[in-house]
């Protein structure tokens, strides 16, 4: 239990000290002992004791004492209600929970305190309003359950209303998926212990009874309003069903309230998706770069979605690339026809004005819409009946179900267009939002206080004429409201009618039926007026949320026809072509390109061609480095990753087969909090490839082994590549600079040797970037160096050792100037040796001492045999 926690305990069980304002807070605090509780008071958000303290510290705000209570000073911090959301956003994404307290009761009737109460409590991962989020980054809640060794997870995007489960069967696909994901708020088990590198989520541990498989299942059939969860497939998922009925339980508590606009959940399965590790993504930066940021990235590239929510769903299919081929072909058809005639062009100036109704639907739903979204909202549905009429000139069956989905009830866009106005405030607070016209009611209140001065002139003028009494004027007071004033000498000629409501000196004043009937209106109609406002405006958003169904049904529609026109501009703009899909294994890629790089490049890409299918599924790379080996592989992955979102490709021509993962094994790093050294980090990674790959899998290994000793790395290298062409078959691309790994395709048909080349020009180093058959001729290290910047005396040392080294790996006392002379020793030349193999040649091995030493002219065939065979005894 936290300070926080055991102070509001104490605090509660000494009641009896404190003022009824304290009693009152420590009872509310007693029930959020870990959360910042903001409690209103006036037009403040004040927090108090460690609250106080650590808002001060978290916010940079003044920390005051306010009098005593329990005869010690009370720490207090506030900040102004109207700039509460920048505050509370601020503690929010760093981790905190904000609980905020309102006045629900009347302070005019109240007896004592106000009454108030918690109305909301806001976490990382259940926030649904505008000013805490990231318009194109998704914001999740997770939670994860652990049975017989399968974990179970479920994700809620509150703000989206996008509800999922899955379940998978050991701790590194648990991380892969925690990683895709990046859980903004992590539920988990009290007593279970997470993975230890899932760090990054702000972790909540709940009650084991929450977990309970009973509860569970009630508390999802109760939110969808269904008998069971077969309809949803996910009936046979116990330990993801456990996991989403903690969350939902979770969810509701935060929001107060029921949350009608998550209607269903989604089974997500491992084997409809082609699935990426935690090092995968990173390396292919899909959407992070290696920096850590956005950046030059896959999908910084290819994001021209037309609004906020198409960008979170690019994001999501690039994360998630499908297998189900018959589900890519239909984008690609889809992509095809918003080609013709650039109709994707058209039907982008259509999706521009929408904003991000996602998101606005959701709070809809939970009652917390702001008149501007409305607004949002409004200028969507206007555009739907255009959309519509744009996608039946197309034929495309996926688009043709699009166009079936946009069902939203065009009664809206009038009711809106009437109800309200179109520029109004941020909140309803103050009024001003509803339009003239929409109510009869309200426009007779707004009459009354705008034109209260001119119905009294009005009044007083008849009066006047009608009673005959020049005297008689109308009046209005704070004390007794509005009067007939008459004088002193005229009031004995007052109507009958006048009733005496005050006496004055020289004056009488009088009321009048019409007068006490305006009055009545007139004194409260301005508050009457915003009441009926508020109730207007609540009426409106409450039948908007009973139709929340087709609301959303509509709202998916037009995210993906974003995502797919989104798809066409960068096909269209970026000159790619509809790969082909097959079913049968393989990669066959001609002219590919890097599409990062090539928009980043100021001079025009080298395309290459690349083919891995069951009769050659392994690539020996080779080539200097900086000569493109590992933008080369990239591309591929990248290539093979868009054909399966249904995307198409940059290349040439493409026939991409069935993939079901996508490794990558690339650059060095460590793991210093996990106690994991680079070389570590790089074996684990490799196991992790070796143990999960499949000859449908594409795997990108680079430089294997080069983080350890020459004989151990050469070593792992060789057996790592041999496993995966003989026994994995999946398809490989494999970079190295052993040049002694170019000897596998000798013994192996499956293996093929290609190289990136180079060439020098005046002592430069110029690389082609062209991957050409066969191994290459030598690494271009040196020259590499001298490009970096390394000063030329450690250039100059570096060549003069080189010489030695060959020198000794050669025999001869004259190697050096040879090689200088000529460099195109090839590894695949046994005579001269590859041109890493120095190391090796320094020590024999005893048996080629000794076989060296015998004379075989003076040996007979039984001594031979017996050498033999005592030889492979002792090897």
């Amino acid at each position: 239990m936290t300070k926080t926690a055991r102070n509001a305990q104490a605090s509660a069980s000494d009641a009896p000290k404190h003022t009824p304002m304290m009693q009152q807070y420590f009872r509310l605090k007693k029930d959020h002992p870990n959360d910042l509780l903001f409690y209103r008071m006036g037009d403040f958000y004040e927090l108090f004791f460690d609250d106080a303290k650590n808002a001060a510290r978290l916010l940079d705000i003044t920390l005051t004492k306010r009098g005593q209570s329990g005869g010690q000073p009370i720490p207090m911090a506030g900040i102004p209600y109207h700039a509460a959301e920048n505050y509370i956003a601020r503690l929010v994404q760093g981790g905190h929970t904000v609980a905020v307290c309102e006045q629900v009761g009347d302070p005019a009737t109240a007896k004592g305190p106000v009454e108030r109460k918690v109305v909301r409590v806001l976490t990382p991962g259940t926030l649904s309003d505008e000013a805490y989020l990231q318009d194109r980054q998704e914001n999740l809640l997770g939670c994860v359950f652990l049975s017989e060794a399968t974990w179970g997870l479920a994700t809620l995007d509150m703000a989206g209303g996008r509800f999922s489960v899955q379940e998978l069967s050991d701790n590194a696909s648990l991380e892969a998926e925690l990683e895709r994901l990046k859980i903004r708020e992590l539920l988990h088990p009290e007593d279970l212990d997470l993975p230890t590198t899932q760090t990054e989520s702000a972790l909540r541990s709940q009650p084991i009874w929450q977990f309970d498989y009973d509860t569970s299942v009630d508390a999802l059939t109760t939110q969808f309003k269904t008998k069971d969860l077969s309809g949803f497939g996910i009936e046979k998922m116990h330990t993801a069903i456990r996991a989403a009925g903690c969350l939902i339980q979770y969810a509701k508590e935060t929001q107060r309230g029921d949350l009608p606009h998550i209607r269903a959940i989604t089974a997500e399965r491992y084997e409809e998706s082609v699935l990426l590790d935690g090092a995968t993504r990173r390396n292919l930066e899909i959407d992070i770069n290696v920096r850590g940021e956005d950046g030059n990235t896959l999908y910084a590239l290819m994001d021209n979605t037309s609004t906020a929510m198409g960008s979170r769903a690019l994001r999501r299919w690039l994360n998630r690339p499908l297998r189900d081929q018959q589900v890519l072909k239909e984008r690609q058809q889809a992509i095809s026809s918003l080609l013709e005639c650039f109709r994707y062009e058209t039907l982008e100036q259509q999706l521009k004005p929408i904003g991000d109704i996602e998101r606005v639907l959701t709070r809809v739903a939970l009652g917390s819409a702001r008149p501007r979204d409305l607004i949002r909202l409004r200028e969507a549905l206007i555009a739907v009946p255009d959309l519509k009429s744009l996608l039946a000139e197309i034929d495309s069956p996926l688009l043709t179900n699009i166009s079936g989905q946009l069902t939203a009830d065009s009664k809206w866009v009038d009711e809106l267009q009437r109800a309200i106005i179109d520029n109004p405030p941020v909140i309803i607070r103050e009024g001003g939002v509803i339009a003239d016209g929409y109510d009869n009611e309200l426009d007779e209140l707004r009459n009354l206080d705008a034109n209260a001065a001119e119905f009294l002139s009005k009044l007083e003028a008849d009066e006047k004429e009608r009673t005959g009494l020049a005297s008689l004027k109308v009046g209005y007071n704070r004390v007794h409201g509005y009067y007939i004033e008459i004088s002193k000498s005229q009031s004995a000629d007052a109507p009958v009618e006048y009733v005496r409501r005050q006496t004055l000196k020289n004056a009488e004043r009088f009321i009048i039926p019409e007068l006490k009937a305006f009055e009545d209106k007139a004194l409260s109609a301005k508050s009457r007026a915003l009441s009926k406002e508020k109730a207007l405006y609540e009426s409106l958003v409450q039948r908007l949320g009973a139709d929340i169904e087709a609301l959303q049904q509509t709202c998916n529609a037009i995210i993906e026809l974003d995502v797919l026109c989104c798809l066409s501009h960068c096909a269209d703009q970026l000159n790619w072509v509809a790969p082909s899909l097959v079913e049968r294994a393989g990669i066959d890629i001609e002219a590919g390109r890097h599409p990062v790089i090539e928009s980043l490049s100021t001079v025009p890409f080298v395309p290459n061609d690349t083919l891995l299918n069951a009769s050659s599924s392994l690539q020996i790379i080779t080539g200097p480095n900086m000569g493109g080996k590992s933008t080369y592989m990239r591309q591929v992955a990248l290539i093979t990753l868009l054909a399966c979102i249904g995307s198409y490709v940059p290349a040439q021509k493409a026939t991409i087969g069935a993939i079901d993962r996508i490794f990558t094994r690339m650059g060095s790093s460590d793991d210093v909090a996990g106690g994991r050294s680079t070389f570590m980090v790089e074996m684990t990674e490799t196991a992790n490839i070796l143990h999960n790959a499949t000859q449908n899998s594409l795997v990108i290994m680079d430089e294997v082994g080069r983080g350890t000793s020459t004989f151990d790395g050469l070593s792992l290298a060789w057996s790592t590549a041999t496993q995966l062409v003989s026994q994995v078959k999946a398809l490989t691309l494999f970079a190295t600079h052993y040049f002694e790994m170019t000897a596998l395709a000798e013994a192996n048909p499956e293996v093929a040797n290609v190289h990136l080349d180079a060439t020098e020009h005046d002592d430069r180093l110029v690389f082609l970037h062209r991957v050409q058959p066969g191994p290459a001729s030598q690494s271009y290290g040196i020259q590499v160096a001298r490009l970096a910047g390394v000063p030329e005396s450690v250039i100059s040392h570096a060549k003069q050792k080189l010489a030695e080294l060959e020198a000794i790996s050669l025999g001869t006392e004259h190697a050096p100037k040879a090689l200088e002379a000529d460099s195109s020793h090839s590894p695949s030349q046994p005579a001269a040796g590859p041109m890493q193999a120095d190391l090796f040649a320094v020590s024999a091995h005893p048996l080629v001492d000794a076989l060296q030493s015998l004379e075989l002219d003076n040996m007979t065939a039984k001594q031979a045999l017996d050498w033999l065979y005592e030889s492979k005894k002792r090897l």
